[in-house]
């Protein structure tokens, strides 16, 4: 499998520290309002209304205070969000109608620097990096870190990670790096988001461990990868999301241009993993199309009742990463067609993988040919290396900005009236046996079809 770096918005590679530092430099309608004289006295949560009460988001956010709920009404706002209070909840009341648009110039949508915050119920688009950004990488004043090089392992004692947050029924899309993206966070849950027309992946999940994040119930479509976990080690569960016509649908890497390698230990259950070869969508920086899942010098990670189908390279793709090589995954209970091999095992001379192992998956072809055999469960197979990948070039693709929007998503039940949710315990409990195999249908009035390229 092609190494699957990141990128920036363009043809370039941007690493997610200068991407974070850039954000700092381009942070633009940051308004200051002033206190309410009254509020002093008064310390329970409120709700601050915007434009009624705030007349833009950072306003409404520079007067809250931590429970507080900042609830926007439908319009296009034109600036980079901060959040910077701890358990402040950003809500707009109509998912559609509330929109932060980058214009193709500004840096992030909502960069949130605080512990305990809840994002939810509003559209991102339009942004040269991310649409949502949760990160630990702050200063002492809530502001992104400075003096990084670039991917340099960050000290957990200088910048431990933020603990706690909640992205919930957004819509990212166009967006130049990634839709959704947590870096250096913990305990917190990805759910009912849409992600499209990221030059990246549409959800990124990076450098935490252990990282306790759920990532569930989400569409990730028409992005250069659908989701990405790179150094992101358990427990960590990817259930029940659609990941349908990207380049990539899903990968898990370990990468020494972050901390923590190497990743290990995460769950990946009851997904959709559908047609990932759409030529109409930001080109993957390394050339990689028509992959399903995959697994670039991961360890220890389980895939289980995933319906894998129509990806034209291979369904499920174990491969390494430098010296980094895949190990002991268990690949079990999934359903694979229509790939152009179901199975493939590519692991290099240089870092071969051991100990992965198949067990009761309907499928039809691997690679090597005997693949089943000698990677049966528990033991799976001895040290190897695997056949050299195949090199197809990728269709060229289109820039992000012309990535077509995504059809009308779920709303936030109540987003207009009800009270705002703690981001308490998260992600709670989590049983990923409890989640079947999914039908082709998943999601699907979610989504937009594809235009798959064989």
């Amino acid at each position: 499998m092609p190494r699957l770096r990141r990128r920036s918005a363009g043809r370039r590679r941007l690493a997610p520290a200068t991407a974070m530092l850039a954000t700092a430099l381009l942070c633009a309608g940051c308004q200051a309002l002033p206190t309410d004289p009254t509020s002093a006295k008064n310390t329970a949560p409120t709700t601050i209304r915007v434009p009624s009460q705030a007349a833009t988001i950072n306003a409404a956010l520079d007067r809250s205070r931590p429970g507080d709920l900042v609830l926007v009404s439908p319009g296009v706002y034109h600036e980079s969000v901060r959040i910077r209070t701890e358990r402040v909840i950003l809500r707009g009341t109509d998912r559609g109608a509330v929109v932060i648009d980058g214009q193709g110039r500004r840096a992030n949508g909502v960069t949130v620097t605080a512990p305990g915050v809840s994002v939810e119920n509003l559209t991102v688009r339009n942004h040269l990096l991310n649409g949502v950004l949760v990160t630990g990488m702050s200063d002492g004043s809530g502001g992104l870190a400075r003096g990084s090089d670039g991917y340099r392992h960050l000290d957990p004692a200088e910048f431990p990670p933020l603990k706690g947050f909640r992205v919930r029924y957004v819509t990212a899309h166009a967006n130049g790096l990634y839709g959704i993206y947590a870096f250096n966070a913990q305990h917190g849950v990805l759910e009912h988001n849409h992600a499209s027309g990221s030059a990246d992946s549409g959800l990124y999940v990076g450098q935490c461990k252990p990282c306790h994040i759920l990532v569930r119930d989400n569409v990730s479509e028409h992005n250069a990868i659908g989701y990405e976990g790179t150094n992101a080690s358990g427990p960590i569960w990817v259930l029940r999301n659609r990941f349908s016509g990207n380049r990539v649908g899903l990968t898990v890497n370990s990468d020494y241009l972050e901390a923590y390698v190497p990743q290990q230990g995460g769950t990946i259950a009851g997904n959709l993993i559908a047609d990932n070869a759409d030529p109409a969508t930001p080109e993957q920086a390394d050339g990689a199309f028509g992959i399903g899942i995959g697994i670039a010098g991961g360890q220890r990670n389980q895939l289980l009742r995933n319906r894998i189908t129509g990806n034209p390279r291979a369904g499920i793709e174990l491969a390494s990463n430098e010296d980094l090589a895949p190990r002991e995954n268990r690949l079990r209970e999934n359903t694979l067609t229509g790939n152009g091999v179901d199975v493939a095992y590519r692991a290099s001379v240089r870092a071969p993988g051991r100990g992965n192992c198949l067990d009761g998956n309907t499928l039809s072809s691997t690679l090597p040919a005997d693949l089943e055999a000698v990677a049966a469960c528990p033991d799976g197979q001895p040290e190897a290396a695997g056949p050299s990948p195949r090199t197809d070039p990728a269709p060229p693709g289109i820039p992000f900005l012309d990535v077509a929007p995504p059809p009308d998503q779920p709303q936030l039940p109540d987003a207009a009236t009800a009270h705002a949710s703690p981001v308490d315990g998260l992600p709670g409990p989590v049983d990923p046996d409890r989640v079947p195999l999914p039908g082709t249908d998943l999601f699907a009035d979610r989504s937009r079809p594809t235009t798959a390229a064989r």
